[in-house]
């Protein structure tokens, strides 16, 4: 700096010179547009194929598309396909494949580009975390020409268009999939491709000038960041330095509500918290003990406590907006001395010592259950963990939880407007069993494997909705799971953001968003 002074009569002048030049050559990102949305939790892969995490969705959404897409209103809507069709079986379909669309890595989009998107999940020895969904139904998938694919199915399944549109089916380079990279680098067609991913701060994303939709509505850059403490996203909202936080922490939703520089919003949505119980231990395996864990459970006052009232007590694996579910349902109401009573008969009359994994953001979840069970003489050890250590034990086979001695898992799943199949068949179905999927308790029901898989290929919607209530009062009665609420989607933007909505469930939409 001494050396400056003595060179120029006006470091005053030399300064204003410096900052002109700096306006005329800095980058073009110094002047983006930059949304900055906040989540509680990190993204887990940027495959979207090897992930199931709703927050991670929301990340991916903006970079990567499937044949189909959801529209606004939730309607299916043409994507990287332009046209469909099937036979009257419903067991093959045809698709006629958009023209000209890239890779953002330049791989051309095409049907060999589809084939190889789906053959990476039909192979069993891959092991991605979403493909277990797929392999169920598809049996092969094929290129007619460069510009049509053809599914053939093993049987019907009528939400086979709606799987389309989730994260197992948005498409991947082959390129940077074969190159073994994709897991840290994304590469799809969407409106936005990845700029930076630096692990365990952000995401930032960029318009892609070359998307096949022209250019991009929303703004010049998206960054993701996270945390799982519920004050620093209310402060990172009132401070701006998040635009948008999701899920917005319940305990701030009527503060934020009232301030005239934020918009609070609130649907209903689809995600089912609960309780997976491990069914291959001692005294889990019974019954009666995980009915007694329900009974002993008050459902009004954890919305009360966790949610603030936003979300409804859970009556059924399904939440209400799930075509199937059945309102009457009313397994289990607060009731410590039935619970007691179970326990009883099943020989644990003094109760018993189980453990419980949880991330931080359901830490509070096992807190108050650690005090309801307590009153039952059930000891609740909960155990916290970081997400990425979380996932590793939540998802462990059976001999992994015998041995760290695991005795249920707090966690939640949605399947969005994609139907009961997909919230049945990965959460209870025997063949879900963690790791291959998320019946994360080894639950094996071959009554409830019958009704799921009848329901999955029933064509006519009252017939294969009665199923689905028949599926509800066995997963009640057999209870693999204490279920404790379906919440509502709420999450929060500053006043000059507009373009967002919100999937069921919990994922927010924002590659058309826009800051005034």
């Amino acid at each position: 700096m001494e050396i400056i002074r003595k060179r120029f009569i006006s470091t005053r002048h030399f300064a204003l010179s410096c900052a002109v030049a700096g306006a005329l050559f800095a980058p073009f990102s110094a002047f983006a547009s930059t949304l900055t949305v906040m989540q509680t939790e990190a993204p887990r892969s940027m495959d979207p194929g090897d992930q199931t995490a709703t927050f991670t969705a929301a990340v991916l959404d903006p970079m990567y598309e499937g044949l189909l897409s959801r529209a606004k209103d939730l309607s299916l809507q043409p994507a990287l396909a332009t046209e469909w069709s099937s036979d009257d079986a419903g067991i093959v379909w045809t698709f006629k494949l958009r023209q000209g669309v890239k890779f953002h890595d330049g791989t051309p989009f095409d049907a060999d580009a589809v084939v190889k998107n789906f053959t990476r999940h039909l192979d069993t020895k891959r092991g991605l975390a979403a493909s277990g969904r797929l392999r169920t139904f598809i049996d092969s998938v094929s290129a007619v020409d460069s510009s049509t694919v053809q599914f053939k199915l093993k049987k019907p399944y009528p939400a086979f268009l709606a799987l389309l549109t989730t994260g197992a089916c948005l498409m991947v380079s082959p390129t940077a999939d074969a190159a073994g990279t994709i897991g840290s680098k994304a590469v799809g067609t969407g409106p936005y491709k990845l700029q930076e991913y630096k692990s365990g701060e952000y995401v930032l994303e960029t318009k892609n000038a070359d998307w096949w939709g022209g250019a991009p509505k929303g703004a010049d850059e998206i960054k993701w960041t996270w945390t799982a403490e519920p004050s620093v996203m209310n402060m990172a909202l009132q401070t701006g330095d998040a635009d948008i936080v999701n899920p917005l922490p319940a305990a701030f939703a009527k503060q934020l509500a009232a301030n005239p520089d934020m918009k609070v919003s609130k649907s209903d949505g689809s995600a089912v918290f609960w309780v997976s119980l491990n069914t291959k231990l001692k005294p889990l395996d019974d019954a009666r003990v995980r009915q007694a864990l329900n009974y002993a459970t008050d459902r009004d006052g954890l919305v009360k406590a966790i949610m603030q009232g936003n979300a409804t007590p859970a009556n059924s694996p399904l939440a209400p907006v799930t075509p199937g579910y059945d309102k009457t349902l009313a397994p289990y109401t607060y009731d410590g001395d039935k619970a007691k009573k179970l326990l009883a008969d099943a020989g644990y009359p003094d109760g018993f010592s189980m453990t419980t994994i949880v991330q931080e953001p359901e830490a509070r979840i096992g807190e108050l259950l650690q005090a309801m069970w307590a009153k039952a003489g059930v000891k609740l050890d909960v155990q916290r963990m970081e997400s990425g250590v979380w996932s590793k034990a939540a998802f462990a086979d059976p001999a992994g939880k015998a041995a760290a001695n695991t005795g249920s898992v707090i966690a939640s799943w949605s399947s969005g407007v994609n139907g009961a199949d997909l919230q049945f068949r990965p959460l209870y179905h025997s063949a879900s069993a963690s790791p291959a999927s998320a019946n994360l308790g080894f639950f094996n029901d071959p009554k409830l494997d019958g009704l799921i898989d009848k329901a999955a290929s029933t064509l006519d919607e009252k017939a294969r909705n009665a199923i689905y209530v028949d599926a509800q009062k066995e997963v009640n009665e057999q209870a693999p799971h204490v279920l404790l609420y379906t919440t509502q989607d709420l999450y929060a933007a500053r006043n000059n953001v507009k373009g967002t909505w919100v999937v069921p469930g919990g994922l927010v939409v924002v590659k058309e968003a826009t800051k005034d």
